[in-house]
């Protein structure tokens, strides 16, 4: 299925773009832009951007990994334990 006909990119690009990034990569942040860049491409009109999103989501490589999940939290706690 195309999801984004300004630049061609069907839900199958996405899955493979995500599963080429979690390969080589599997800590990294995924974002609809990372995908684009991944694929070539760059988003033209951005009225693809809802259903793009959807499309990375339904994939269950697209998570973020565990480790990196409440960092923000985290450093926040241990700043105001050193103080």
């Amino acid at each position: 299925m195309i999801v984004c006909s300004c630049t061609g990119i069907s839900d199958r690009d996405i899955r493979e773009a995500i599963a080429w990034m979690r390969a080589s990569d599997p800590y990294t942040l995924i974002t609809p832009g990372k995908i684009y860049r991944a694929l070539g491409k760059s988003a033209e009109c951005g009225g693809c951007i809802r259903l793009f999103v959807e499309r990375m989501r339904r994939d269950e490589r697209f998570a973020v990994p565990v480790e990196l999940c409440d960092l923000r939290a985290s450093a926040l706690r241990v700043v105001l334990n050193e103080a």
